[in-house]
């Protein structure tokens, strides 16, 4: 038994209906340690972490925290005796400014009110701390969702903490961003402050961590330092069989991409001071990379490209026609779709059913005399729960009950539902375990197979590597430079993203 543990974990176990989430978990986490807590979507990570924060309660075993034995009921308790979470489902209020997000319910006070000056310096400093320069006057709605996760950051660390926990932290963020961040982890192991670290970027378990706990199917399947594991037997151990099959794959290159026909084309797309003149083209069934750092202006030309955004200069061209009116509705008639980066948020609708969810794109083709034909509805429910492997009891089942790469997998069959000739995936596996993500990225081979072109945007590189035809890189608001088949790889690619020319650029 650690002498300087933090947090001491006994044989905890939790039921729901139907389900046992954990079963006789043990765990320390000593003063200044860096904790990986991993496994598989389902393995029991969140009904951890969340009986760590008292938001669930424990039925069987204990916990000691700081020498204590404890049992939360809130978690307000819980940061009171010490412990901050920084979750991957950003728990930001949309509406107040990001100084009052960073400060909300710890606000200075002067002459017995708010001191709003020193809220707004504060909250500049404590971004600037993670590398970030913003007017933080500005609504946390009005900023990307990797600055919105900087901003949650900075909050957690306005606290006292003596044990954070930080759940997908980095799901959002860019390798730059990760990096401030590892800067400020390495100041609280300094200081003695103890970190749960949840991440399924796997390298970013061997830059960091110190040890790594891995649960499958509720239970503990062991805990290791990571010096003595290495990437292969830590996969093997959280999916419970060889990891071979999964790790360091990658597609078969075709050459005769000049002879397909160009699906989308974007000519000279600019916005305001995010967009600098983006050309790029789209052929069918062809995967097409977007990489880029933060704020290079990704998200935005997906927006464009899916209509959502109307306020650019430059042309779309479907088919080689200028797209005139874009709009939403319009494009999904055309055959162009969009999965979104946040997609608690902006992809499902987590009040309603698998059903109603993977059905809602479609919903007008199932009408007959004002009514929903609810045996074809049903049908096409069955038939991509099981086309795609989405995990869930039935299609009555509530999506919010699901787990984060089975919520993807819903999102990706509502639009194939609609047989669409353009999805524009953005971060598709943000925050999926590495089961999952093998699985969607298989499907994603095999719609570009099927002759549907993919825009694939995503901060992980090796993701990009192992998926895409051609990699475009946005750089400053343009495309910077291109990658081809064989050239692609992550140093490359990384060279690139970093501004050095070490391949073809400027785009077709």
């Amino acid at each position: 038994m650690a002498e300087h543990a933090v947090l001491r974990i006994r044989d905890v176990s939790k039921q729901f209906p139907g389900v046992k989430a954990l079963s006789h978990v043990s765990m320390e986490v000593e003063k200044g340690e860096v904790r990986a807590l991993m496994g598989e979507n389902g393995a029991g990570k969140s009904t951890l972490i969340k009986i760590l924060t008292g938001i669930y309660q424990f039925e069987e075993g204990e916990i000691e925290f700081d020498g204590k034995r404890v049992h939360p009921k809130s978690a307000i308790e819980m940061q009171r005796l010490g412990v901050s979470t920084i979750y991957q489902e950003i728990n930001l209020i949309p509406y107040l400014s990001v100084a009052e997000n960073i400060y909300i319910g710890k606000e200075p006070i002067k002459h017995g009110r708010i001191d709003w000056e020193q809220v707004k310096k504060g909250a500049e400093e404590a971004l600037r701390d993670l590398g970030i320069s913003i007017d933080v006057t500005q609504k946390i709605n009005q900023l990307s969702t990797a600055l919105q996760q900087m901003a949650a950051i900075a909050r957690a660390l306005q606290t006292d903490a003596k044990l954070f926990i930080m759940d997908e932290a980095t799901s959002s963020l860019d390798k730059r961003e990760t990096q401030r961040l590892f800067d400020v982890i390495r100041n609280l192991k300094e200081r003695g402050i103890a970190v749960i670290f949840v991440s399924h970027r796997m390298d970013e378990l061997f830059q960091i961590c110190d040890s790594v706990t891995i649960l499958k199917d509720g239970e503990l399947a062991g805990t290791y330092k990571m010096a003595e594991i290495n990437h292969h037997t830590l996969v093997s151990k959280m999916i419970g069989r060889d990891a071979a099959e999964i790790i360091g794959q990658r597609k078969q290159y075709r050459t005769d991409w000049e002879q397909k026909p160009v699906m989308c084309e974007v000519k000279n797309i600019r916005k305001k001071t995010r967009l600098n003149g983006v050309n790029l083209k789209i052929r069918q069934g062809e995967i097409v990379g977007l990489a880029g750092l933060l704020g290079s202006g990704r998200t935005e030309l997906a927006k464009i490209i899916f209509g959502e955004d109307t306020a650019y200069e430059g042309e779309v061209l479907i088919d080689g026609e200028k797209v005139h009116l874009p709009s939403v509705r319009k494009s999904i008639e055309r055959g162009i779709v969009y999965c979104p980066e946040d997609r608690k948020t902006e992809g499902v609708f987590l009040g309603m059913s698998v059903e109603d969810n993977l059905t809602i794109s479609v919903l007008r083709s199932l009408l007959r005399g004002g009514f929903v034909q609810t045996k074809k509805k049903k049908a096409i429910v069955e038939e991509y729960i099981q086309k795609i492997n989405i995990k869930t009891p039935s299609g009555s089942t509530a999506v919010r009950s699901l787990s984060g790469g089975n919520q993807q997998k819903v999102i990706l069959a509502r639009w194939l539902a609609g047989k669409p000739r353009l999805i524009i995936l953005d971060e598709p596996t943000r925050g999926i375990d590495v089961g999952a993500k093998a699985e969607i990225e298989k499907l994603i081979q095999q719609l570009a197979r099927e002759g549907i072109s993919v825009l694939y945007i995503s901060s992980e590189i090796e993701e990009l590597v192992r998926g895409c035809d051609r990699i475009a890189v946005l750089r400053e608001g343009s495309v910077f430079g291109e990658l081809f088949g064989e050239e692609i790889t992550s140093d490359n690619l990384l060279h690139m993203i970093a501004g050095e020319d070490t391949a073809k650029t400027g785009g077709e």
